[in-house]
């Protein structure tokens, strides 16, 4: 048997506006377990990626170490790609985008990646606000090294080790919110229908986009007493809105007839279009959406959909006013402009 995909293609495969069908974003054959909650997100990847018409040689795929960080291989082969060393994924991405920031970067790491060795990595990304699409695939456990509890397993959550977690979790979102992070959002693999807008929206913002997604590992931690389990976020879930991206190019059609809806223009012209089932509810306003997250937590209740965005959000490039050119199509009488303009600009700090 092989584990690799056949060549053939169906001469009436379904492509879009950008001439591309789906079968142009996946990668290679998963070696993940049977059911792993990863598989699902990287399926909605490649459907967000499709329906936005995403060249696929303009997507940098960036991972670190770990069952998530394996799954750039899965989806969009033909694009660029670096797989680096365990919680050093940010700055591998950082240099990249500062090198050519006309790209889609789309970042993935796991709980363990991010929350444990890479969390210094991970907090200074958030407070530069780099636009990258900063995926967390989150499972609350060690799969790679045989399922120890990581940052982010809920104080008492169970899994198959049979022992309940001592300590308290990190939860990466309000983190993200708190330290910089310009487009939070948290979804369920399990749930393609709200994860695939999630990310659209995320792919069309402007700053750092941080999705947790909730990403059940079924070999270690997918017991009834595990917070992380498909069981316990299929019960104890709450969606925050309902949500809708439509492109720029796209005539908006979409209505909602009961409850209160929200529009949010991204930096491009795309919009964000929100039902909430809460009126007067902003997803605008960072205390709200961290005050929300910790009151369903005290209910035990995990929080999905968009929590939180900054439609005006300035990213690095505009924060150090970087050139528009990329970087590394710059040329050496960019790069010495003369002895005149290196004198002009001592004098500035006489």
């Amino acid at each position: 048997m092989s584990d690799r995909k056949p060549e053939f293609r169906h001469p009436k495969l379904t492509s879009n506006a950008g001439g591309y069908s789906r079968r142009d974003y996946e990668g290679a054959m998963s070696t993940l377990c049977a059911g792993c909650g990863h598989d699902s997100t990287t399926a909605a990847i490649i459907q967000a990626c499709f329906e936005l018409s995403v060249p696929p040689h303009r997507v940098a795929k960036i991972s670190g170490i770990g069952c998530s960080s394996k799954t750039p291989a899965y989806f969009l082969g033909k694009s660029h790609g670096f797989n680096s060393v365990h919680g050093r994924m940010p700055s591998v991405a950082t240099g990249a985008n500062m090198a050519n920031r006309d790209l889609l970067y789309i970042g993935i790491s796991g709980d363990g990646d991010t929350a444990s060795i890479g969390m210094g990595q991970f907090g200074h990304a958030l407070r530069r606000n780099l636009n990258l699409n900063y995926i967390c695939m989150n499972n609350g456990c060690y799969g790679l090294t045989k399922g120890q509890d990581s940052a982010t397993a809920d104080l008492g959550s169970i899994g198959k080790r049979g022992a309940p977690n001592l300590y308290n979790s990190i939860d990466l979102c309000e983190l993200a919110i708190e330290l910089g992070a310009s487009y939070v959002a948290r979804g369920f693999s399990g749930d393609k229908a709200q994860l695939v807008p999630l990310f659209k929206g995320a792919f069309a913002h402007n700053g750092l986009a941080f999705i947790d997604v909730i990403s059940p590992c079924v070999t270690f931690n997918n017991t009834n007493t595990s917070t992380k389990s498909y069981h316990y976020v299929r019960e104890h879930s709450e969606a925050t809105n309902t949500f809708d991206f439509v492109p720029l190019q796209q005539e908006i059609l979409t209505h909602y007839q009961e409850g209160s809806s929200q529009e949010i223009t991204m930096h491009d012209g795309s919009m964000i279009l929100l039902h909430k089932g809460e009126p007067g509810r902003d997803v605008t306003n960072r205390l709200q959406a961290v005050t929300r997250l910790e009151a369903e937590k005290e209910r035990g209740r995990l929080l999905t959909g968009l929590l939180y965005v900054n439609p005006a959000s300035r990213d690095t490039h505009d924060i150090i006013n970087s050139c528009q050119r990329p970087l590394n199509s710059l040329v050496d009488a960019d790069l010495c402009p003369g002895n005149a303009a290196l004198q002009e600009l001592n004098a500035t700090f006489r």
